[in-house]
């Protein structure tokens, strides 16, 4: 999900670990991997919702497939059995995902937009994993376009209303501008353990805000998304990222962290006034 969904790619990763030894602070690194996360930018054919239609998207098929190979493991991660997936459930999946292609999207409503997007990507990036499986990490699927290219996020993988749509499209340019919404971060799944949750259950407009509420609460109160070491505060570098979307202060993102912390979490943060690290796992979410 990002740098979440869309991680650095390898050449800027590699600039980084040159510009290091020139770099004295903590914060000036950070800032460094800020740079090179990809920027929200609104894609304005896709600014267009139906407030007054009633029309509902089936998202059935995700639905059973994710209640059939998405597993939670005892560390609380949700885990794909990709090994598993037979060919006749593969096929539809691939289904699902062209008949979402065939839809006029911009003729729903803004929830059932939002929920279709979410599923979308997300039954997209499954989809990527298992064409190329076994892989040890969606990184190594270096399908984007570009001599530096890392992982699939770059690449058109989809065709909607007649637009060429990448991952990074769906994630920086339809989901992240239009509805600025920092709980998308943890609906969005990039196939890796560092990653917020896979769900175990297809999004829909009736179930949006409890989802996302559900999402946020279950990273935050996971080592995934906060831990403390020594009594210092390291968090996901989810809110490294894509810092802009949670306040863009260390306050801030405290501030968003407490409201979905547990009791004894919030009462941890309280004492925290900044974020000594970040951390991030990007081995694949394999249930093998």
């Amino acid at each position: 999900m990002d740098i979440n969904n869309n991680p650095l790619p390898r050449f800027s990763t590699l600039l980084i670990a040159l510009l290091m030894p020139l770099v004295s602070l903590t914060a000036s690194a950070n800032a460094l991997e800020r740079l090179f996360a990809p920027q929200a930018e609104r894609w304005a054919f896709w600014d267009s919702r139906n407030p007054g239609s009633t029309e509902q998207i089936d998202h059935s098929a995700w639905n059973r497939f994710l209640g059939q190979y998405v597993r939670q493991g005892t560390d609380g991660i949700n885990r794909v059995q990709y090994s598993r997936v037979n060919d006749t459930d593969r096929q539809q999946l691939q289904q699902y995902i062209a008949s979402l292609e065939q839809l006029p999207v911009r003729s729903y409503s803004a929830a059932q937009q939002l929920a279709y997007w979410i599923n979308l990507y997300n039954a997209v990036t499954i989809d990527v994993v298992l064409q190329h499986y076994p892989v040890s990490s969606i990184r190594d699927i270096d399908i984007s376009p570009g001599f530096f290219s890392d992982g699939p996020w770059g690449k058109k993988l989809l065709t909607i209303e007649g637009q060429p749509v990448s991952l990074n499209d769906i994630e920086h340019r339809i989901l992240r501008p239009l509805w600025q919404d920092p709980r998308l971060h943890y609906a969005l799944n990039c196939a890796s353990l560092g990653c917020p949750n896979l769900s175990t259950r297809a999004f829909t407009a009736d179930t949006l805000d409890t989802m996302l509420d559900q999402a946020a609460t279950a990273y935050i109160n996971d080592p995934r998304g906060v831990s403390f070491e020594n009594g210092k505060l390291y968090v996901s570098s989810i809110y490294n990222w894509f810092r802009g979307d949670f306040g863009d202060s260390d306050r801030a993102i405290i501030d968003h962290l407490q409201h979905y912390a547990s009791a004894s979490l919030k009462e941890k943060l309280s004492t925290s006034g900044s974020i000594s690290g970040y951390r991030y796992n990007w081995s694949l979410n394999d249930a093998s």
